[in-house]
């Protein structure tokens, strides 16, 4: 399976956060993400949408949905299983699943969408390595930090 990109996004198809897994310009990511909410036909039961190119593959959680994007040669049980776990660390990092909280736990979700997806494949990673990758201390954080407190105490 090839997993181009990997989308937050509200029902208008709006972009709240977005981790692309594979060279892409910005105007393409854009452009797919922004025919995502045309190409979802309503009242079906489908969690996938194909067009000529990709295929989309999404959850709704509440008021947004998470969405796949893969290419069409991916197989379809991978690309499910892949957006299963996506949709279960979103409440891992966000008390709710609402626009500003997925905003204000942007890069902790990003962090964990990189712990999935490498180089546009899947790793073979279950919700609690996720977390504990996540969370794993850095020496040359915690260097950072201490020098940054020391020039505080200067300024």
């Amino acid at each position: 399976m090839v997993l181009l990109a990997a989308a937050i996004c509200n029902k208008t198809g709006k972009a709240i956060i977005s981790r692309q897994f594979v060279e892409m310009t910005r105007s393409r990511i854009e452009g797919l993400l922004a025919s995502f909410p045309k190409l979802m036909g309503t009242g079906k039961q489908h969690t996938f949408v194909e067009t000529e190119s990709v295929r989309y593959v999404y959850q709704p959680l509440e008021k947004l949905y998470m969405l796949l994007i893969t290419t069409k040669a991916s197989n379809i049980l991978e690309d499910l299983e892949t957006l299963r776990l996506f949709a279960k660390v979103i409440p891992e990092y966000c008390k709710t699943v609402e626009e500003s909280e997925v905003v204000g736990q942007a890069f902790s979700l990003i962090f964990a969408f990189d712990e999935i997806i490498a180089l546009g494949y899947r790793e073979n990673v279950n919700l609690a390595q996720i977390r504990t990758f996540t969370e794993m201390e850095s020496h040359d954080e915690k260097v950072y930090q201490a020098i940054r407190q020391v020039c505080s105490f200067f300024v």
